[in-house]
């Protein structure tokens, strides 16, 4: 292997002198026990005593230099193993594959399988080697004895050798089984032990609830172990019942032999120790076998993720993506989540022209977020084309689209990182220059903020980790409000100053009425002279945007500015007179909602 081909060369050593050691040793020890009865000289016996002492240092000191160096091939395939994954997982285009329980099993059980599977089938093919060639010298050794009797110790593994396949494959079917029930527990386990759901756990007293629904899934996994266990149990005592009939015929064989003269002292220690390696050795090669068998069956699951082709199609050759500069139009475009699902989009043509502002609204389901998506092709439609300066964006390089974009998303992330990290990850190029990183910042309204945390931008926004900073003391990690997590994500996309769309999707719905007030300024600052498309249920927030598009079930109803749409007397202005209602009769913030979901 190339992660690490010195350790791998002095295990292989090692592990093949550890079969061969202990068909040596029996040979040493019936070779010194016959020059001692037939009163050798002691020079012989010496020189016969002192290689039996280095074979057994040699066999006391291999095991643990072996167990080390299989700790470091652990760790250099672990690290390849997991790079590669991983990479192969960033390749993917768009979000179909992680919204499927099917292949995030798989992904969890290829986590698995690619840190230990390599060294376990490297360990596997030397342990069936090392059991070979402990079979082949005690098996030699009782054939020259009793070929008789090597015939009837060989065919007894057999059905070991059956079996313990039969079992490798049940387990591995075991695990593939259990992979749905396994990650409910875990999800179930993270709802009970994560800020983010405490409040609500406790307010409601869903605690209990939860850790039944999470032991149910424990048990249901524990019941198909539990199965392969006892099924294994039979078959081992079978096998154990087996081995144990055959090893005491050997013996009585043996004695008898010994009786009648035909056996040295030295012949009786050989046979003895020869019948227990081989049996030995027969029960290892078969478990080992089985092992490997086992670990490549799982490995499947790790060639499956790292093999897999692209989940959305990508040109053989990107054409180049052009500079924005007219418009990006949606022509006809129809989209559903799967054959099973609804339509989400229906028959969508929308023209978003370069250096305006679009706003998108509607209710709950209307598929706005779902329209987002698609613009950054996470997602492909089902029918119809989505054009960038009359290029359809199926035919450029995904990366290449993506860096044209800024956006905020209503789920936007808050990374367990500095405050620094938090924004600078909207541009990597920026994550080491402070000035731009507090620009955006300040842009974003969040800059005296972070300058008041104890470390300032270097202050961990998180009480899950400890940073270098702050080693020894954990409390100094901070947890800021909802609306200031979102002024961060405002701060990140305006890092992207160079974008050629700005996408905000609810950029200010955590916020206070003053708080959006002065967002919405700096959005309508920052969007000048830039294309961007927001989405909003506050009517308020789009009121000034250049086109107003109004979606209802998948389908665009109404556009235009706000001053066309009132006058027309449409959707638009029903939400308008509700929202204006709200604002009237509840007087809080000047900005009631109707909803924040899409």
């Amino acid at each position: 292997m190339r992660a690490a081909p010195g350790a791998l060369g002095c295990y292989l050593v090692l592990t093949l002198a550890e079969g061969a050691l202990p068909v040596a040793t029996a040979w040493l020890t019936k070779l010194v026990l016959d020059n001692v009865v037939s009163g050798a000289a002691l020079g012989t016996l010496i020189r016969l005593a002192a290689v039996l002492s280095v074979a057994g240092v040699v066999a006391a000191v291999a095991p643990h230099t072996v167990r080390y160096l299989r700790s470091e091939l652990d760790r250099a395939v672990g690290l390849v193993a997991q790079d590669r994954l991983f990479t192969a997982v960033d390749r993917f285009v768009g979000l179909g594959r992680f919204e499927n329980p099917e292949f995030l099993d798989r992904l969890r059980l290829a986590q698995q399988a690619g840190a230990a599977t390599p060294n376990q089938a490297v360990e596997g093919v030397l342990g069936i080697v090392r059991a070979a060639i402990g079979i082949a010298g005690f098996l030699g050794s009782i054939y020259v004895l009793s070929p008789l009797m090597s015939v009837l110790v060989l065919a007894s593994a057999v059905p070991t050798f059956m079996a313990e396949l039969l079992l490798s494959r049940r387990r591995a079917s075991t695990l593939w089984t259990i992979a749905p029930a396994e990650r409910r527990e875990f999800f179930y386990g993270q709802l009970l032990s994560s800020v983010t759901a405490a409040k609500e756990v406790r307010l409601f007293h869903i605690g209990g609830f939860l850790r039944h629904r999470m032991l149910a899934e424990r048990r249901s996994a524990n019941s198909a172990k539990r199965a392969t266990d006892r099924q294994e149990v039979i078959i081992q005592a079978g096998l154990g019942l087996l081995a144990a009939v055959v090893a005491g015929a050997g013996l009585l064989w043996a004695v008898g032999a010994a009786r009648s003269g035909r056996f040295s002292v030295g012949d009786i220690t050989v046979f003895v120790a020869a019948l227990a390696g081989v049996q030995g050795a027969l029960a290892t090669l078969a478990g080992e076998v089985a092992r490997t068998h086992q670990a490549l069956v799982m490995f499947e699951h790790y060639l499956a993720v790292t093999a897999a082709g692209p989940d959305l199609a990508v040109p053989a050759t990107p054409r180049a993506l052009p500079e924005l500069r007219h418009a990006i139009e949606l022509r006809d475009v129809w989209f559903r989540y799967s054959p099973d699902h609804p339509w989400v989009l229906r028959g969508v043509s929308l023209r978003i022209r370069q250096g305006t502002a679009v706003a998108l609204v509607g209710l709950n389901g209307a598929g706005k977020s779902t329209l987002v998506k698609l613009l950054g092709r996470f997602y492909d439609p089902d029918k119809g084309r989505i054009l960038w300066n009359g290029v359809d964006i199926r035919e450029v390089d995904v990366t290449d689209l993506r860096r044209r974009m800024g956006a905020v998303f209503q789920d936007y992330m808050a990374y367990d990182m500095t405050a620094a990290e938090n924004i600078g990850l909207g541009d990597l190029a920026a994550i080491g220059d402070p000035c731009r990183i507090e620009a955006a910042a300040l842009r974003a309204g969040i800059h005296d903020k972070l300058t008041g945390l104890p470390h300032g931008y270097d202050t961990l926004l998180s009480r899950n980790f400890v940073s270098a900073s702050e080693t020894g003391d954990p409390e100094t990690g901070v947890m800021l409000s909802g609306g200031q997590w979102q002024r961060l994500a405002l701060a990140r996309a305006f890092l992207r100053d160079r974008s050629e769309l700005m996408i905000l999707d609810e950029p200010s719905s955590g916020l206070d009425a003053e708080a959006e007030a002065e967002i919405h300024r700096s959005l309508t600052q920052h969007r000048e002279a830039r294309t961007s498309l927001l989405i909003s249920h506050r009517l308020s927030a789009v009121r000034e945007a250049d086109l107003i598009v109004v979606l209802s079930e998948g389908r665009v109803v109404e556009q235009g500015d706000h001053t066309t749409l009132m006058a027309a007397g449409g959707e638009y202005a029903r939400l308008f007179a509700l929202q204006a209602a709200g604002y009237q009769a509840t007087g809080d913030d000047g900005s009631p909602l109707l909803s924040r979901q899409t």
